[in-house]
């Protein structure tokens, strides 16, 4: 029948959101590399929130291109693909964040010494996101709206689950951690006269 309403996805009839699947793609190159390279450049240890934030972003650039292809990224499913992983991404960097600034961690300088890494890991998933709600909607994807409250709360429950499963943090210590013992992992920081 011709007078069928066609899927856009299946005739390929719709904007290509390509430009912003190449940002996304390219921000998830970047954050993975930054990301291994403050553990195997610098040194730095990675807590169970930073290996979730990394798993994330390395995700975020391997599922697309493996599930899609480099030819794919023409394509909406590109970013509806990425969108739950940067969701994800994102929710558990607002919760490592939020943890630092509330004190109850404290974390290394991240490159380039502009802030910590979880302050870095939330711009870049927030960048990424951003990126793909853009390249979602400028689709012709059939319910839109739709399908990016259901990525973005498919991930917030991805990162629920990561939270909820991560190792307890050690206690605050009761002596300040001298030169013997690097800050080189997020920790809970030293407070004179105990924790609060």
């Amino acid at each position: 029948m011709s007078d069928a309403v066609a899927d856009p996805l299946a005739t390929g009839r719709l904007k290509s959101p390509w430009m912003w699947n190449v940002l996304v793609l390219i921000l998830a190159c970047v954050a993975s590399a930054g990301s291994l390279y403050l553990s195997i450049g610098l040194g730095l240890k990675a807590c169970p929130l930073c290996l979730y934030q990394r798993s994330f972003a390395i995700a975020a650039f391997l599922v697309p291109v493996t599930l899609i292809g480099l030819d794919g990224l023409r394509s909406p499913r590109a970013c509806v693909t990425a969108m739950p992983l940067l969701s994800a991404g994102l929710s558990v960097a607002a919760f490592h964040v939020y943890l630092v600034q509330t004190g109850k961690l404290e974390c290394p300088p991240a490159l380039f010494g502009w802030g910590d890494g979880p302050l870095q890991s939330l711009v870049v998933f927030g960048a990424m996101l951003v990126a793909c709600l853009t390249g979602a909607w400028q689709s012709a994807i059939r319910n839109r709206l739709t399908f990016a409250v259901a990525a973005i709360v498919l991930g917030a429950i991805a990162a629920a689950a990561c939270v909820a499963s991560a190792p307890p943090m050690p206690p605050a210590p009761a002596q300040p951690y001298g030169a013997a013992k690097p800050f080189d992992i997020c920790r809970p920081p030293y407070r004179q006269g105990g924790s609060p």
